[in-house]
């Protein structure tokens, strides 16, 4: 099988081209320091032939943290000697890591950081809710800055690259979609491109400019949003082909924002699940339980998109066609048949995982062994709804 042939990102040999996806861990205390949960969570994946892991995001301030409690902090020098462990671990497997990291924006809320919630412009998200604080142009090269050091802590501590979480309606996203930027300073968006990229631009640059050409840069980006102004395919193309001119060494291609988070990973909608676990659903009265189950639940269903196998694929396809840059597709990859075909035909250069190795940590090994080999998720969602929770990411429905 082709997906199984050594090959490169920037300049990291890989075992083969499946990369396992950035996904949240809730795994680390209440600092953002690793806790044995998430060492050998990562050990396993590399224990079970992943060609390279991507990291769930890490906060590079408190002030970008998300709302969901565990998640891990690249802020600080002091933290380095914890994550030199967690790469430590991986490597000896042969296997390689990436930390993604990544400043939540509007998408958090003051009760978890403590910390007013920011954004690129005062639309609120509208799921999270917050009227965020306006960032003042320092206050943008200060977070640039500090995306610059979290890059070089990430590169004390062993990884093998970042990547830059630009998707999912997080702050750098929001610079680039017109939707939320409605900024008319030099970080607003572009008249010509129709896209914001001055903010992402200038982290690039600052961490070049830190670790050096030798450091694996990666990027997540969204190819399209739900919101009533959507990002158009022509707007893709221009932030591909921004992206063409830069030291970008692999782009991620997936979908979305947390305002429809349902949409990103797609599936079932758990609505009994929401309705007891969700922070903004939760609730003891009978009343707002029936009140958001009859009418809140079916227009968010109204939304969600279904889940077709390898339903991003035909934008790492698209995107193959503007960049020189390997392009990873994440989304819906279920069988070894679907992941050699996308590889073979060369729609795109890796592909990502998460699901599936939540599911069966070993689903690498198994599809090695097997060509046929079907995942058996069931795609009920319950891990991500249980991201809001104090659990830890885990599969709870593995027979």
């Amino acid at each position: 099988m082709e997906v199984f042939e050594t090959t490169k990102i920037g300049k990291c040999e890989l075992k083969n081209r499946i990369i396992r996806s950035a996904t949240f861990e809730g795994m680390c205390d209440e600092q953002g320091f690793p806790t044995s949960d998430y060492y050998s969570f990562y050990e396993k994946l590399a224990q079970n032939e992943v060609g390279g892991i991507i990291t769930g995001f890490s906060y590079i301030s408190t002030e970008g943290k998300a709302m969901q409690p565990g998640q891990a902090g690249i802020d600080s020098e002091e933290k380095i000697p914890y994550f030199i462990k967690l790469t430590d671990n991986v490597h000896k497997h042969n296997c390689k890591i990436f930390m993604q990291i990544a400043h939540t924006g509007r998408q958090t809320r003051k009760q978890e950081t403590g910390k007013d919630v920011v954004g690129c412009s005062p639309k609120k998200s509208f799921y999270f809710g917050s009227k965020p604080k306006v960032l003042t142009s320092r206050e943008i090269y200060e977070i640039i800055e500090q995306f610059g050091y979290s890059a070089l802590y990430a590169k004390e501590a062993g990884f093998d690259g970042i990547q830059i979480h630009a998707a999912h309606g997080y702050l750098i996203h929001q610079f680039i979609l017109p939707s939320i930027n409605t900024r008319d300073d030099e970080f607003g968006v572009d008249p010509k491109t129709k896209i914001g990229t001055k903010f992402l631009d200038l982290i690039i640059d600052k961490i070049r400019q830190k670790c050096g050409n030798e450091f694996s840069i990666l990027i997540k980006i969204s190819w399209g949003d739900d919101y009533s102004d959507k990002f158009s395919k022509g707007q893709f193309v221009n932030l591909i082909s921004f992206l063409n001119t830069k030291m970008i060494d692999a782009i991620e291609i997936s979908y979305g924002t947390m305002d429809y988070a349902l949409n990103v990973f797609r599936g079932d909608f758990p609505a009994d699940l929401i309705l007891s676990k969700n922070p903004f659903y939760k609730t003891k009265s009978r009343f707002l339980k029936i009140l958001n189950k009859t009418f809140v639940f079916p227009f968010f269903k109204i939304k969600l998109k279904p889940l077709k196998p390898m339903y991003n694929l035909e934008y790492a396809v698209l995107a193959k066609r503007y960049t020189h840059i390997p392009v990873i597709s994440v989304g819906g990859f279920r069988g070894a048949d679907e992941i050699e075909y996308s590889i073979k035909t060369k729609k795109t250069d890796f592909v990502g995982l998460s699901r599936a190795l939540i599911n069966e940590p070993d689903f690498v090994k198994k599809i090695k062994k097997n060509g046929q080999y079907i995942s058996k998720c069931k795609n009920c969602n319950y891990c991500a709804i249980m991201c809001d929770t104090n659990n830890i990411t885990k599969c709870y429905t593995a027979s």
